[in-house]
């Protein structure tokens, strides 16, 4: 008896937790069927002539051939995003609202009333409102968690500014449209990626995306990483370290010396060496004389010079080698710095092997 009795104990207790969560599951599958009902009224009127083509989308129908619009509504039943058990399963009317006065025109008005929510030209929601709409769905991606505060959200953005919903190819979602919209408000860097020393963004390699977090970030610029050289080290991790004999500025940021989205110096450098490096480091002293070889007062004794600069017995920091070739890469070459353990020999401290 009393296995019996602690059987049914356990069975109504059992009971009392499960009915409220199929009563809780059924709500939400009844709120999601109506609207999907809602949705059908919305499609008898709103057909190919008005709506485009979307049947290539992530919110289309999964149908092999396009239908017409009058029969989508016979397939709002059928499709994923119609899923009576999914609380996140869209609608018309998740995005437009219930808008009953849409629907059915009141007597005696003449023009019909505006869906609940417009995203068009004649939008009366705010940024932040029509953002919210999106975010129902979107807010679980780890990618967009820093969206609010961020530099888009601050500058009044929504969703829509930049995403299409009612179209088979979003430009974002491709690498050479997104830049396109990027662009749109961000000019300076329209002519930077056609550089002759660039990354290979015209060509469809890369994209912002690829380095930018566009919904939000902790890092600079919106980085995709915390930082710039964590951002950068995603690609060219042989830069990333650690080295025995470190440079400073490399490891500070690598954007102390290169130009990420473009440049007219190789290897993206915001200018030709050695200015760029005597920004940081005091030039050598290498002679009034010129910088080619065929100068006189280089390879032959100029008036005024007791011997020419540079002899069989000269060192190397010579105008020649500064200001030609690699410059003062000829030496340094190790710029991002050197692995080689020595103390006593001065030459791995400083970067040229």
């Amino acid at each position: 008896m009393r296995i019996k009795r602690a059987i049914a104990i356990v069975g109504l207790c059992l009971f009392g937790l499960i009915g409220p969560v199929s009563a809780a599951t059924g709500t939400a599958a009844a709120t999601v069927a109506a609207g999907r009902d809602a949705s059908a009224e919305c499609v008898s009127c709103h057909d190919e002539e008005d709506l485009p083509d979307m049947s290539l989308s992530p919110h289309a129908l999964p149908v092999k051939k396009k239908p017409p619009m009058s029969a989508a509504a016979e397939q709002l039943l059928s499709r994923p995003m119609g899923d009576p058990a999914s609380e996140r399963s869209p609608t018309c009317i998740t995005c437009h609202g219930p808008s009953p006065t849409h629907i059915k025109k009141p007597e005696g008005v003449k023009d019909r009333p505006a869906p609940d929510r417009v995203f068009g030209k004649k939008t009366t929601l705010t940024a932040d409102q029509r953002s919210e709409v999106c975010q129902t769905c979107h807010q679980k991606d780890p990618k967009q968690m820093l969206w609010d505060g961020s530099k888009h959200q601050n500058a009044e953005l929504a969703c829509n500014s930049c995403h299409k919903v009612h179209t088979n190819r979003d430009k974002l979602l491709t690498k050479v449209g997104q830049t396109e919209v990027c662009f749109t408000c961000h000019k300076a860097q329209r002519p930077q990626i056609s550089l002759i020393s660039r990354h290979p963004i015209p060509e469809g390699k890369m994209t912002c995306s690829d380095c930018h977090n566009v919904h939000g970030s902790v890092g600079p610029a919106l980085a995709k990483r915390d930082s710039t050289n964590a951002t950068c080290y995603t690609c060219h991790a042989e830069k990333r370290g650690p080295f025995v004999q470190e440079h400073e500025p490399v490891a500070e940021d690598c954007a102390i010396c290169h130009s990420p989205h473009g440049s007219v110096v190789a290897g993206m450098l915001k200018s030709r060496p050695p200015m760029l490096c005597q920004q940081c480091h005091t030039p050598h002293v290498a002679g009034g004389v010129g910088a080619l070889g065929g100068q006189p007062g280089v390879y032959t004794k100029a008036p005024g010079q007791t011997q020419p600069l540079i002899t069989s017995t000269a060192s190397g920091k010579n105008v020649v080698q500064l200001w030609q070739g690699r410059s003062c890469m000829n030496c340094h070459t190790k710029v991002h710095g050197s692995n080689n353990p020595s103390v006593t020999n001065p030459t791995p401290q400083l970067l040229t092997r």
